[in-house]
């Protein structure tokens, strides 16, 4: 089956859907940093218009479209403006061009701040939308950690098939738990992934250069991390985890980058202000962030700045939970009309 991937960023959804077997036939992102990444792993060429610029009858037609528009105006983190952000208004260019193609299936994913009290009528508004244009919406916030990737992190995903498929989405069974238990079907699940099983077989790593250049001495591709001072904002909490714990959720942003960890602990000395207990500390590499984010090692991030690099993965989605989301569309579509009842879909889902 083909895509057409819209906000395709580094290409971590992408990845993911490919692992699967989707072949991405389009895709776009207006970001410079990202085209030379996408385009060198992919062997596709990326439409660098801003989606304000794309007509719908340039993209081939393609059983789904999938993509993340911007999060930031949606972020908890950041300054919550959401709709009224032009980057938050990029959503309804998503749906412009679902409602022109009308494909089988579409994927968009973002944070969950999307669900805030605060964005809560806006995001009701574009599951309303999407639904009608004739397809049923499912959407949940997914765990990244039930499905094997190593860190906290948690995002919302929306999933709308064709009304006349007859078939509801719900979100793939986890694969990982807290503790190796079963499933509710039974089957068993394996423990939540740890920092030590993604990332200790890595060989040592080597500092930037100056102004966080690419250091030319890395002896694995991309194993190389951001140097300079610590910010305040950064020393507010602790940045630290053990190996045998997940990792905190990947920025996009080097500056936020978790510390690795063998970097020593970090203490609460007073209110949001916490120390170094040693001298050895560093932050994690450009490649200790990928695998974090379950990109595999021969998908290489190409940047002149080290910032540009952790960028492109703090903003992906990660592989593992791409693959998760594919595999179930893949079984999905594979029912006879119908054949999927209520009972399986989605606990959110939207068909008016």
């Amino acid at each position: 089956m083909q895509i057409a991937s819209l906000f395709s960023g580094a290409g971590g959804l992408d990845a993911g859907f490919s692992q699967t077997g989707f072949e991405t036939v389009y895709a776009n992102d207006i970001d410079r940093d990202v085209w030379n990444t996408y385009e060198r792993n992919s062997g596709l060429r990326i439409d660098r218009r801003s989606l304000f610029d794309v007509e719908s009858e340039d993209l081939p037609d393609a059983d789904g479209i999938i993509g993340g528009p911007p999060c930031q105006s949606w972020s908890l983190a950041g300054a919550m403006r959401g709709i009224n952000d032009e980057r938050g208004q990029l959503f309804y260019e998503y749906i412009r061009i679902i409602r022109d193609k009308q494909p089988k299936f579409f994927v968009a994913e973002n944070v969950p701040g999307m669900l805030s009290r605060t964005h809560k009528n806006e995001f009701e508004k574009i599951i309303r939308e999407m639904a009608k244009l004739g397809y049923r919406v499912a959407y949940s916030v997914f765990d990244a950690r039930n499905y094997g990737v190593p860190q906290e992190r948690k995002r919302v995903i929306i999933v709308g098939y064709r009304r006349d498929l007859g078939i509801s989405f719900s979100p793939p069974p986890p694969s990982h738990s807290k503790s190796a238990s079963s499933s509710l079907s039974g089957a068993a699940l394996q423990r939540w992934t740890t920092i030590r099983e993604a990332i200790s077989d890595l060989p040592p790593a080597v500092p930037a250069l100056d102004k966080n250049k690419p250091n030319p001495n890395v002896n694995f591709p991309n194993h190389e991390y951001m140097i300079g001072a610590f910010s305040t904002i950064y020393m507010s909490r602790n940045r630290r985890r053990e190996w045998s714990d997940q990792s905190f959720t990947i920025q996009a942003g080097g500056r936020h980058a978790p510390l690795h960890p063998e970097s020593c602990p970090m203490q609460k000395v007073g209110a949001d202000k916490w120390v170094f207990t040693g001298t050895y500390y560093r932050r994690m590499t450009v490649r200790e962030a990928a695998r974090i984010q379950t990109f595999p090692d021969d998908f290489i991030f190409y940047y002149t700045n080290l910032s540009q690099g952790y960028k492109m993965i703090g903003n992906a989605v990660p592989v593992k939970l791409a693959r998760a989301v594919a595999n179930k569309i893949v079984k999905d579509l594979s029912h006879e009309p119908g054949e999927l009842n209520e009972r399986e879909s989605g606990r959110h889902t939207i068909d008016v």
